[in-house]
């Protein structure tokens, strides 16, 4: 694995509250509804999940892209998600059937995503506070900017 520095990014939850981690794929930013997903396997299917349309889906599986993707493993046409957000991304997948790394796939669609960011944390707040809207971006030094767009 050919070590990559990447670029601090944050999460802006509607009511203020920030969390900090590291950007995976593109640069920017992503709006939408935080929701989660405690499941276990099957991230490529729940990205591409019409039901998750427009959100900024939290993954509460201890690591994300360790089997990579499979082409005949999307559920629909696209990624549907906005963005996502996790704790342990893998940037080499491990699955000799897979057709390319999650990371490559997330920049040939565009998605933003966030990694290194406490999920349980996050996952307990939104369980305690209701769920809420959200920018995940690399803009860090313009959060103000951030919560003008956000409200």
């Amino acid at each position: 694995m050919q070590y990559k520095a990447r670029k601090k990014a944050i999460i802006l939850l509607a009511d203020g509250t920030i969390f900090y981690g590291k950007a995976i794929g593109k640069d920017g930013s992503a709006f939408g509804e935080v929701c989660f997903n405690t499941g276990m396997t099957g991230y490529q299917e729940i990205f591409t999940d019409p039901s998750y349309y427009g959100q900024l889906m939290v993954a509460t599986n201890a690591h994300i892209g360790n089997y990579g993707v499979k082409n005949d493993e999307i559920e629909s046409d696209s990624i549907k998600i906005a963005g996502l957000i996790c704790k342990n991304f893998n940037y080499d997948y491990s699955r000799y059937s897979a057709d390319n790394s999650l990371e490559n796939f997330f920049i040939k669609n565009n998605l933003f995503a966030i990694s290194n960011v406490d999920t349980r944390a996050l996952v307990s707040y939104i369980r305690d506070n209701g769920a809420m809207n959200a920018v995940i971006s690399t803009e860090v030094e313009s959060i103000e900017k951030l919560k003008d767009q956000l409200s």
